[in-house]
Formats: C-alpha cells, structure tokens, sequence
C-alpha cells in the first residue's frame, strides 16, 4: 500500500479535502464515509459513485479491511471469538459478547504487546506494529456484517496497550463516534491501559467522556513490579495519583480491573491494603478469574477467596464486583488464538 493513501483513516474533514483536491464534487465525501463505515472491502462496492470517481479513488487510496481467519462460537453463552487477518498478513483477535442491553465487541489495538505482564498470553506472541484508526474499526464493522447486527459497546482491552498507540486510538474514537459513520458515543466506549501514566495526565487535560479502565492487579509495588514490568517505570503511587488526577477533572468513574491469581494478589491483606489505597477515589473494582495460560503456571483463585476479597472491598467503601466470565470454552482472552495461529504456521 505504499505511497496510497489510508482513506478508512480519515475524518469526514479530512475525507472532505481530499475529495476536493482530486477535483470531484464535495458532496462524494459524505457518500464515501458512508460506505467506509459500512465496511465495504473495494471500491466497486460503492454503487452510488461514478465509475471514473472509483478509478481515481483506486489510483490514489487504499481500503484497509480485515478477514475472519478463524471464528469460534462458545456453546455456553454465544460469545464470538475472531481471528482476523489484516491486509499485510499479521493477525489480530476481537470478541463479541451480547448482553441485556446489546452487544459489546472488545478490539485489538495492535498487533501484539510490548508490556511484557507475565499473566497476559498477547505479549507471548511478540510486538509486531501498531494498528491504524481503520484496522480498529474494521473489526468492528466485519462482525456487524458477520451477524447482521448493530454493535452499541466498545471496549479497547484485547491484543496490545492502546496508550502505546496513543494518536492512532484518539482518531479511531472519534471515527467511531461519528453519526454520519456507525455512531457509537464516547460513553459506551471503555479505553483500557496498564498504566502509562504520561497518557492517562494528557488524557486528564483533554477531558473524554469514555470509560477509563485500568490494570491494576496488584495494592503494592512488591507484587506489581514482579507481574507488571510497567511498574518500574510509574509505581503503584504515581499511578493511582494520576486515576485521581483523571477522575477529577473528567468527573468519570476509573474502573480498576484486578485479575485475581491463586496465592500471589488475592489475600485478604491485599484486599484491605487495595481498599486504603484507593480510598476516597470515584472508581470501581472489576474483579477477574485470571486467565489459564499455559506459558506461566498462574491458577485462578477459587470462588471463596473470590467473594472474601470482593467482600472486604465493600465493607471499606469500594465498589467492585466479579466479572462473569464469558466464553471460557474458547478460550475469549485475547492472545491465545494468535499465538496458536503463529505456532501452527511456523510447524
């Protein structure tokens, strides 16, 4: 695709000017961004442009677009896991969820992951690159084709650190939020990070109205450092001192995620240390049955500890609740199926 340009990235400005320097008619634009957020994979598909608008379109862009490599449907819960291929051959995993209130499809941010946490199977695979604002997208759209469905929820929590992407993830949200393209509002849209704290204070400053979830996984550096090699960089304190920094000036609920592992961050003690360090903050406790990986040996904490940990947080003031786990049997943690799929090419 070199030298084309990515016209799926564009804003509607931005779609605008170009449409205009390659002297078609201003209203194309609209019609355009309309297909691109369709999820069109060509050109051709774009019924309603002149067929000489499509050959120039042709000449000087390109549509980035993915496709299912592989599709798993849990028998439990109808929860969708995909393998996408992207246009370069990498690969890159989403999961689709329904729920009460609709359905919710948790995206990757790129290919692979730099972090390194040693309970997360994305960072076992590799960092390969950064995903465009229209690879992120794309997701989105090729499972509202897949299923004929409209998809209200968004979560940016499955391959890579989306803070780590940090201008490719602001475009994506603001194409996504678009009314003109598949119209999905800041506030039903969660941003997860392992806590780059330089991020979270820029994000603080620009004030957006989706969701904050943050991996903490841990009360202290003790534990944090040796599960989160983030941590030694910004500690546990630098952290939390930024998430209260956000959460004041956005006025948005911080919501802290908290994989619990069997004997390492799941004591009572953790539990009570956890409650006073985040005392006084507007936030919230998603407690996780961390995922079996094969790679690092972490067991999940059984349900007893579950419920005294999640307990020991309400008593002291905190909200938090369990996550229900949907999708075990096809393994919907983001990482493996890729890592999988490498391990098969490579054999």
């Amino acid at each position: 695709m070199s030298g084309l340009i990515d016209v799926k990235s564009l804003d509607e400005a931005e779609l605008r000017e170009l449409i205009l320097s390659l002297g078609m008619k201003a209203f194309r634009a609209e019609q355009i961004f309309s297909w691109l957020h369709k999820g069109v994979h060509s050109f051709e598909e774009m019924k309603n442009i002149a067929k000489s608008d499509r050959e120039l379109l042709l000449q000087k862009c390109y549509i980035s677009f993915c496709e299912i490599e592989k599709k798993l449907i849990s028998e439990y819960d109808g929860t969708v896991k995909y393998l996408f291929r992207l246009c370069d051959g990498e690969y890159v995993e989403s999961v689709l969820m329904k729920y009460h209130h609709g359905y919710s499809m948790c995206i990757s941010t790129q290919v692979g992951c730099k972090m390194g946490c040693t309970f997360c199977a994305t960072g076992l695979g590799g960092f390969r690159r950064n995903l465009t604002p229209s690879e992120m997208l794309a997701q989105i759209t090729e499972a509202q084709i897949d299923n004929n469905i409209r998809i209200s929820n968004v979560v940016l929590m499955g391959m890579g650190e989306p803070l780590d992407n940090f201008e490719n993830v602001m475009k994506f949200l603001s194409l996504i939020s678009s009314p003109k393209g598949v119209g999905i509002g800041q506030r039903h849209i969660s941003v997860s990070t392992c806590g780059l704290v330089d991020r979270i204070l820029q994000l603080a400053d620009m004030k957006p109205q989706f969701t904050l979830s943050v991996s903490l996984h841990a009360p202290n550096d003790a534990i944090r450092s040796k599960t989160m090699p983030i941590n030694k960089r910004w500690n546990v304190d630098s952290l939390l001192s930024a998430c209260r920094l956000y959460a004041n000036a956005t006025r948005r609920r911080i919501s802290f995620e908290y994989s619990l592992i069997k004997g390492v961050n799941d004591t009572a003690e953790c539990a009570k240390e956890l409650a006073e360090k985040l005392r006084g903050m507007l936030c919230h406790v998603n407690l996780i049955p961390v995922n079996t990986v094969a790679e690092n040996g972490y067991a999940c904490s059984n349900r007893q500890q579950t419920e005294l940990f999640k307990n020991i947080l309400l008593q002291k003031g905190i909200q938090s609740t369990v996550r229900r786990t949907l999708g075990a049997d096809i393994n919907a943690s983001c990482g493996q199926l890729r890592m999988k799929n490498i391990q098969s090419i490579n054999s």
